[in-house]
């Protein structure tokens, strides 16, 4: 931002204000503490969930004319439980790109949702190469957790891998299944080397997942492969799933389809039971 920025510094600066002072200690897991004095959290706590300096963001408070990056502007946006809207506002203001817009969710076309729709009772979706999930059918929805329950920003296989509970206890070996993940997801990053989007993705990774940063500071590569998937549903129990990834163009990170055929027949038996009311629990 520079002087003729003004007026929209002024209301970013008031627009935060508002965000924080709507929010209390127990809406983001922080203890109540003593009586206070304003409403809603106080900055320091702000910057502390979010991961950044106290000084940085009451500047942002203050509407200092300082540069924000696509980064500090997510955590700050997760931070304050902003809404598809209020996202978009704050990064208006800023001046900044959304590193996850609501157009990333695309494309799907009529054309996949049919045969994601077809594909059924194999539980299939459509996921871009930082495996955000852009569209899925019944099957995937209920094979790791209910899917639908989850915020469409929150849909990626990776973070829900290493902080979803009901995705973890699915996975028989979880210790391998992440590792590999976590291989896998520093290969493919190649591709988005300085793109806001899978540099926000890391930084959420990195900050919500202690286990991710072990594994990443291993330096450890993997190509995506088509694999045996072994996981133990609470609902049907024992599955084994061939995961098939079939990409949309010659390029890692494009948007490709992920099928899992079953492996043997007692999981072909079973995977029908995925489609069948009532499945997702809590």
């Amino acid at each position: 931002m520079n002087a003729s920025d003004h007026p929209r510094r002024d209301e970013l600066a008031t627009f935060l204000r508002s965000r924080r002072e709507r929010l209390t200690p127990e809406d983001v897991g922080l203890p109540a503490g003593r009586r206070r004095r304003t409403p809603g959290l106080r900055r320091e706590e702000v910057a502390q969930l979010a991961a950044i300096g106290v000084t940085w963001y009451t500047w942002l408070e203050q509407a200092r004319d300082i540069q924000v990056s696509a980064e500090v502007l997510d955590a700050i946006a997760r931070t304050l439980r902003l809404d598809r809207s209020e996202r978009t506002h704050l990064f208006r203001l800023a001046g900044s790109i959304d590193p996850t817009p609501a157009n990333s969710y695309s494309p799907v076309t009529a054309a996949i949702r049919l045969m994601l729709t077809q594909l059924e009772p194999f539980p299939a979706s459509l996921q871009n190469g930082r495996l955000d999930v852009l569209a899925y059918n019944r099957a995937f929805g209920r094979l790791f957790c209910d899917l639908d329950r989850i915020p469409a920003e929150d849909r990626n296989m990776i973070l829900l891998a290493f902080t979803n509970e009901q995705t973890r206890a699915t996975m028989v070996d979880l210790e391998a299944t992440l590792r590999v993940m976590a291989a896998k997801f520093r290969a493919s990053m190649t591709a988005g080397l300085g793109d806001p989007a899978w540099k926000a993705l890391l930084n959420r990774l990195q900050t919500e997942s202690a286990e991710f940063r072990e594994l990443w500071e291993r330096h450890e590569v993997m190509t995506p492969t088509t694999a045996t998937k072994h996981y133990d549903h609470p609902e049907i129990g024992e599955l084994r799933l061939l995961a098939t990834n079939l990409w949309q163009q010659p390029n890692a990170d494009s948007a490709h389809l992920v099928v899992y055929a079953p492996a043997d027949e007692a999981t072909a038996a079973k995977l029908p039971s995925l489609i069948r009311e009532p499945i997702p629990a809590g």
